[in-house]
């Protein structure tokens, strides 16, 4: 694989600048993964789909030759980093960091996608097979802090349902954000001084269940979750003004949002 650096008109080097000779790569018998390069304007895509920024930390499983984790420095200041099983594309990682002066920014680690540790990525890319993506499920939403971002190029995570997804020359780019786990019975104090519960039933990022007011059963009439924020709609009667409850998961609690009208934090009573 060659790659070639131009400089745009106005002198400043950007990730499109670098343009790649593109096909497949033969790779050993024992990886897992046929080397496919993204094209760059996916790359572009799939880090914008998550909002990258200066403060993520950026995990690329999967990394092939690193043009993911080197844009994601380069045009984001992010810190980032790169996993792969082949030698030779770590090898190819490195010297296009090294290329385009974004080596301090950026690590890639030559390993195994199932086992290395990324516990403290804020942002994961994924360019998997539907497989891998599935097996690596169960890791990341126990292991991921809620709110890290999840973008796949080409492939689902099965039974799990993304947050939003993009057609992109012919595929799907898929976003999914780590949720918070808040199934269980959570108790508030409400701005109108009553007393609030919840019973939460929690797949994945989808919730449902039960809400009572001073040990009254109410409606539930809205339950959301995206990563640990919380949005909880009840009312008591069909007359009632519906009461809307905004809260941020941190810690085993929930703690209330600004205008919310839950005035205290709500305990798990029970799992």
């Amino acid at each position: 694989m060659h790659v070639f650096v131009f400089a745009n008109p106005l002198g400043v080097l950007l990730f499109t600048d670098l343009v790649f000779e593109e096909g497949l790569t033969q790779v050993d018998a024992e990886l897992d993964v046929i080397f496919v390069p993204t094209d760059d304007l996916i790359v572009e895509a799939m880090l914008k789909m998550a909002a990258v920024t200066a403060e993520d930390v950026v995990y690329d499983l999967g990394c092939g030759d690193g043009r993911i984790v080197v844009a994601a420095a380069m045009e984001r200041g992010a810190r980032a980093v790169g996993v792969d099983m082949d030698p030779r594309r770590i090898a190819e990682a490195n010297a296009l960091a090294q290329e385009v002066s974004v080596e301090d920014r950026v690590q890639f680690i030559q390993d195994d996608l199932l086992t290395v540790d990324f516990s403290d990525a804020s942002v994961v890319t994924l360019y998997l097979l539907p497989s891998l993506n599935v097996k690596l499920k169960a890791r990341i939403l126990t292991e991921l802090k809620p709110g890290t971002r999840i973008i796949a190029h080409a492939f689902n995570m099965g039974r799990w349902q993304p947050d939003a997804k993009r057609a992109m020359g012919g595929v799907y780019l898929y976003k999914w954000v780590v949720p918070a786990p808040v199934q269980g019975t959570w108790e508030w104090l409400g701005a109108d001084a009553k007393v609030y519960r919840v019973s939460l039933e929690q797949t994945f990022q989808m919730l449902s269940g039960t809400a009572w007011i001073d040990n009254v059963q109410a409606e539930l009439i809205e339950a959301k979750l995206l990563g640990d924020r919380v949005r909880l709609v009840i009312q008591a009667d069909v007359r009632d003004e519906p009461q809307v409850f905004m809260s941020s998961y941190q810690e085993g609690v929930l703690l209330p949002a600004i205008d919310s009208q839950q005035v205290s934090a709500g305990i798990r009573l029970e799992v």
